[in-house]
């Protein structure tokens, strides 16, 4: 953004607020260590029973074993990549990342709804094949496998669960393991029908429709980390009401524009605006009215306030964005 060219009357003054070290805003961001201890937990569960599985299904030459672990493996993956976010987030600043690399959590948010969406789309080309194709399952292993997994999967979901939702990582990890958690409970029920029916299509039918809960939310998680990825405004900010709101409540403001909106996560939202003020206001009053009226009226608390003239910057595309 190029900045307003300062009048005779007045130098442009700034407020800038937006350090970006975590604090509390009414955010979870304290929950930080608990969120990367919680999801280190989970990844030890997971990789324990991968491990498990690996060696189980070498031991009694079972493909089903090490098929589920192949899929195990890409969970592991997913939960590592969410603990890599969380520690690379806590790195200080420098010149070459000024804002750190919390978006680090918002990239590996989004890379984890997109495994899952591409995960849910190998099992419905699997599912297809074997309600045309059937295959014979052998439901005994497969049962005790689907209990084993249930049992690691709740465990590694409660502990998920109980860290910080709001937080868009964590969100991107506990859907994961929920998602298999899910598998292994519609496992669990074909296994059964199989046992006591023979009915093999039940398998395929089932993981269509756990594939289908898996995309639902999955979407909603890449759809929600690639809003703030592409620099998108908070939820239930309107700029425009933002703008209005300020110059009715801020005396000597005549006018916001350049207003600039956006989210380096989904609880650090970020503001950048110019506010035109009267000839006889005092720039340090009206820096600290805006701030209050920011941080009270839409909790933005990360702000950049640009004071300008009636007289400065008439011509106002010379501060836009190209």
């Amino acid at each position: 953004m190029t900045p307003a060219m300062p009048s005779t009357e007045r130098m442009p003054s700034m407020d800038i607020q937006h350090g970006v070290e975590p604090k509390d805003h009414g955010h979870s961001h304290a929950t930080a260590p608990d969120n990367e201890g919680r999801v280190l937990w989970a990844l030890l569960l997971t990789g324990g029973f991968l491990l498990a599985e690996v060696i189980g299904g070498i031991l009694s030459g079972s493909l089903a074993l090490l098929a589920d672990a192949g899929h195990m493996l890409t969970d592991t993956a997913a939960l590592g990549l969410s603990f890599a976010a969380f520690r690379a987030s806590r790195r200080p600043a420098t010149g070459r990342h000024s804002y750190g690399m919390h978006r680090f959590q918002v990239l590996a948010a989004f890379i984890n709804g997109a495994m899952l969406i591409g995960i849910a789309a190998w099992i419905f080309i699997e599912a297809l094949q074997r309600i045309f194709q059937p295959v014979e399952v052998l439901a005994g292993p497969m049962m005790v496998v689907a209990i084993l997994g249930l049992a690691v999967n709740v465990a590694a979901f409660f502990i998920l669960h109980g860290g910080d939702q709001d937080n868009i990582n964590m969100r991107g990890a506990a859907l994961h393991v929920l998602g298999d958690l899910l598998g292994s409970v519609a496992a669990i029920v074909a296994a059964g029908v199989i046992l006591w029916t023979g009915w093999m299509p039940i398998d395929p039918i089932l993981s269509v429709l756990v594939a289908l809960l898996i995309v639902r939310s999955a979407w909603r998680l890449v759809a929600g980390s690639a809003h703030v990825l592409m620099e998108g405004a908070p939820d239930g900010i309107d700029v425009d009401e933002l703008r209005h709101d300020l110059m009715a409540q801020v005396p000597g403001v005549t006018d916001i524009h350049h207003v600039h909106l956006w989210m380096l996560t989904p609880t650090q939202p970020l503001i950048t605006l110019h506010a035109t003020v009267s000839g006889t206001a005092d720039d340090g009053t009206l820096l600290r009215a805006l701030q209050t009226a920011l941080a009270e009226r839409f909790d933005l608390h990360h702000t950049t306030i640009q004071i300008e003239s009636e007289s400065c910057c008439t011509d106002r595309t010379a501060c836009a964005m190209e």
